[in-house]
């Protein structure tokens, strides 16, 4: 099964998409938008920066936990990853999004 890009309306009307892994699993979470444009741009984003490894910042919270966000070429953040419990799972995940990134096809839940 293939990854897939789900776009959601949030409460506050903004936009916002995930990344799914192919079972099901959240791999790569967005920035909230104030249109679907830009959110649909967000996508795009994640498929053309999603392949270089140098657009991924291995990051650790403050309680330890490995995580890392993707950024563009212009150093903004496009998503971030769910905390881990090793840098081994982080590191999955990132491979996940190298894998999933750059041909999921989108799932429109936004009803925009």
């Amino acid at each position: 099964m293939a990854g897939k890009y789900v776009i959601s309306k949030q409460g506050n009307g903004q936009f916002h998409f995930v990344l799914k892994a192919g079972n099901g699993e959240t791999i790569l979470s967005s920035e909230s938008y104030t249109t679907h444009a830009s959110c649909e741009n967000g996508i795009e984003s994640v498929r053309t920066n999603s392949p270089n490894d140098a657009r991924y910042e291995r990051k650790t919270s403050t309680n330890q936990k490995p995580y890392f966000v993707l950024k563009a070429a212009n150093h903004q953040v496009i998503g971030t990853s769910e905390m881990y419990n090793s840098e081994a799972a982080r590191d999955g995940g990132i491979a996940s999004v190298k894998l999933n990134g750059p041909s999921a096809t989108v799932e429109d839940k936004s009803g925009g």
